[in-house]
């Protein structure tokens, strides 16, 4: 009955701040993009990375993440890496902050990053 999940939505004040980000650092690719002129909604993205998508989602204004964790809801979404240290150094050469650095759990390895919108994106090397 249930395939897949389709796609993960993020709300940015930004997009164009939040597109450089997903595609000139990660390499997420712009599959469409729809101005929707409604405010306060102003237009959709939809990225892709592999065979996974995310759609992006610009309002005027929106509020900022919870600063309170833990709390109910999405917490963050993983990238998975072929290199840990080689990502992260690229990430910072990006200018990126590394909100954790990576960690050994087991044989992977476990970091995290934000986004500009400062949502939290875990980088993870099996």
């Amino acid at each position: 009955m249930f395939k897949r999940i389709d796609h993960v939505e993020i709300t940015t004040g930004n997009m164009e701040k939040t597109l450089d980000f997903y595609t000139n650092i990660l390499g997420f690719k712009v599959k469409e993009r729809n101005p929707m002129n409604r405010p306060p909604f102003k237009e959709i993205v939809y990225i892709t990375l592999g065979d996974t998508m995310i759609e992006l989602l610009a309002f005027d204004n929106p509020a900022p993440p919870s600063a309170v964790a833990p709390q109910v809801g999405y917490r963050m979404m993983a990238l998975e890496v072929e290199d840990m240290d080689k990502a992260v150094a690229f990430l910072k050469e990006k200018g990126v902050e590394i909100s954790r650095p990576p960690v050994a759990i087991g044989k992977a390895k476990r970091g995290e990053i934000k986004d500009p919108n400062g949502l939290s994106i875990e980088l993870r090397q099996w």
